[in-house]
């Protein structure tokens, strides 16, 4: 099973940088959130779901179109502000109050 995840990856990965490509109009920081948020598959009923082991800041800036440094900046906010945590083995989960980041003008 995750033989097969891992080779859908990749393409579900396209799927979300065309989404953002569209936004690309949106802050950095914004695109990110977004990105968090389709990666965790997170819906209304979900207060946090957990994204995927394999991705790492590196994979997040070029979805993102920024540079690492940035990312890590904005995961450390989001860290802070109780968005995001990672579980003792690395993996990150994401809470549903990241939205707030989407809708904030």
């Amino acid at each position: 099973m995750n033989e097969r995840y891992i080779g859908v990856a990749p393409q579900g990965a396209n799927l979300i940088c065309e989404r953002v490509n569209e936004k690309l109009g949106q802050h950095p920081e914004k695109r990110l959130a977004r990105i968090l948020l389709l990666l965790a598959h997170l819906g209304k009923e979900s207060r946090t779901e957990t994204v995927h082991p394999g991705i790492n800041q590196e994979h997040l800036a070029q979805m993102v179109g920024t540079t690492r440094s940035r990312v890590s900046h904005f995961m450390n906010k989001f860290r802070a502000l109780g968005f995001i945590d990672y579980a003792g083995s690395g993996a990150l989960t994401v809470n549903n109050g990241l939205l707030s980041v989407i809708l904030s003008e």
